[in-house]
């Protein structure tokens, strides 16, 4: 018998601190230790995998410490566009959205355009026009005053000269950003069923429009009938090795979720030099997190157990300069 657990991450820190340590913020780490046990009970309840993962995902995109749903980042005009994905293992189906206003639990307006149309990814007004037929939101105000404060610091600092010419090098600014980023959930349930969700509000001052590797299979979520994984991080990165999709495959190949998180990772920051965090679950209960940043929000629960914390390890041979 497959053995349930239900993991989740609330974002990696991909800048060192300034200041605070990411392991000081124990009310986050509290936060995803009952988000985790939450969804893990969805499941004992009678609820699958998918179940789980949607709600992990949404009670974090209600809470605006973590950057979805309400609270998400603000881009360069200060408006909130959000992007979300949801994978099921078990029948390899997907539903995503990319760059959608309004709408604070974009994982379910996901989960909607997988069960519901034919199509995995709408984006822009026609995912906000269906949400809205939906009854999923579509004119909800996501802006939090922490996150304007945040986008105020980093145009000061472009501004003032501290900042980049080009604004693909906006990424030298991640030191202003908080600490936690993107969040997702990976789950197993009782019958093995394995499914994935992610969701953000993306990078701070992003170019309006821009898509980030949580609206894309493969790239922030993907799950088979073998493994699960969601990420975090510069998006991307993700994307241009679809690093999801290559977690779970080498789960696939034999190894074990640690182990090929920590694979995918070092090869990310070898080919990008972007930090990045993974969460993985395979089909036997076994788990994988690891990041290359510094320190990834995380927390797991089973039956009986909760666990998690701020990983600050980095896998052995990533090489930093």
């Amino acid at each position: 018998m497959p053995t349930p657990v239900v993991v989740v991450h609330g974002g990696v820190r991909v800048s060192a601190p300034r200041r605070e340590d990411p392991a000081a913020d124990e009310e986050a780490v509290n936060k995803l230790r009952w988000i985790a046990q939450s969804a893990y009970r969805a499941m004992e309840a009678g609820g699958s995998a998918l179940d789980a993962v949607e709600l992990a995902v949404r009670l974090m995109e209600d809470d605006p410490r973590f950057n979805a749903g309400y609270g998400s980042a603000l881009n360069l005009l200060g408006e909130v566009e959000v992007d979300a994905s949801i994978m099921d293992g078990y029948r390899m189906r997907a539903g995503a959205v990319g760059g959608v206003k309004g709408v604070r639990h974009a994982v379910s307006l996901a989960r909607a355009i997988m069960e519901r149309t034919p199509h995995v990814l709408l984006v822009g007004e026609g995912a906000r026009d269906f949400a809205r037929k939906l009854g999923l939101g579509g004119n909800e105000d996501l802006v939090y005053e922490t996150r304007v404060e945040y986008r105020r610091r980093m145009l000061e600092a472009l501004k003032s000269g501290r900042g980049p010419e080009r604004l693909k090098s906006l990424l030298d600014l991640l030191p202003l950003y908080g600490v936690a980023d993107t969040v997702g959930a990976v789950a197993v349930d009782s019958e093995g069923r394995l499914a994935a969700a992610t969701s953000t509000g993306g990078l701070t001052l992003k170019l309006p429009g821009r898509v980030g590797d949580s609206a894309i299979i493969g790239a922030g979520t993907y799950a088979s009938r073998a493994a699960a994984c969601s990420g975090t991080g510069i998006g991307e990165a993700a994307m241009l090795v679809l690093g999801a999709y290559r977690v779970v495959k080498e789960v696939e190949e034999g190894k074990s979720p640690q182990e090929a998180v920590e694979d995918v990772l070092l090869e990310i920051h070898k080919t990008t030099g972007y930090a990045f965090g993974f969460i993985s679950v395979g089909a036997d209960g076994g788990i994988g997190v690891a990041q290359t940043g510094y320190g990834l929000f995380w927390a797991a629960s089973g039956g009986g157990w909760v666990d998690g914390g701020v990983k600050k390890e980095r896998p052995k041979g990533l090489l930093v300069t």
